[in-house]
């Protein structure tokens, strides 16, 4: 049996932290050229990985980055997403399909932490289907007129798709987490 990993680190101060933070000023600051946004936003969805894989190998997963990795992300989906609604490149059912889920997401972890359940931990599905999505998302940009428009919009759906399937799939298996975590932080609170 090998050494057990350090103990997570609790600090706000972390590189993992940092890349979030950078992250989210991506994306409040970004550029209005529609190439330069694309490339933008792959990497930004790039990003979703760095951090998370940084926390995990300098042993600096904090509760503040495991708050603010999601809460980017929901930040950086809903606002690609209402863009590209609104600039007519994504197709309504992807939009739709993904701002509803990210609504319900949001508005059950709010309900959640009021009733004083213990916060749940993201799952691979809802990760793997945020990742399509995110590369779905610049690939759509591209869509327009030119050499790479039907290629980059093929690709695009084949990404999306699934990516829509399992973050359905994941907001479905969170169903029954949401009930233990609110159930293990009743139960908590009470005990002595």
């Amino acid at each position: 049996m090998g050494p057990s990993p350090p103990p997570p680190a609790r600090g706000i101060l972390t590189i993992p932290n940092l890349v979030t933070l950078i992250r989210l000023c991506w994306l409040l600051f970004g550029r209005h050229d529609r190439t330069a946004a694309a490339w933008l936003l792959a990497v930004l969805g790039c990003t979703d990985w760095v951090d998370g894989y940084l926390a995990r190998h300098l042993g600096q997963v904090s509760e503040l980055g495991k708050v603010l990795d999601p809460t980017a992300d929901r930040i950086l989906l809903g606002t690609v997403v209402i863009s590209l609604l609104i600039d007519g490149h994504l197709p309504a059912v992807v939009g739709w399909g993904v701002l509803i889920r990210e609504v319900l997401i949001s508005g059950a972890v709010l309900v959640l932490a009021a009733a004083g359940a213990r916060r749940i931990d993201v799952q691979w599905a809802g990760k793997a289907g945020t990742l399509a999505l995110m590369v779905a998302f610049p690939l759509f940009m591209m869509g327009t007129p030119g050499p790479w428009g039907r290629p980059s919009l093929v690709i695009a759906w084949l990404f999306a798709a699934p990516g829509l399937v399992l973050a359905w799939y994941a907001a479905a298996t969170y169903v029954p987490l949401a009930r233990r975590a609110l159930a293990e932080g009743r139960s908590a609170r009470v005990a002595p």
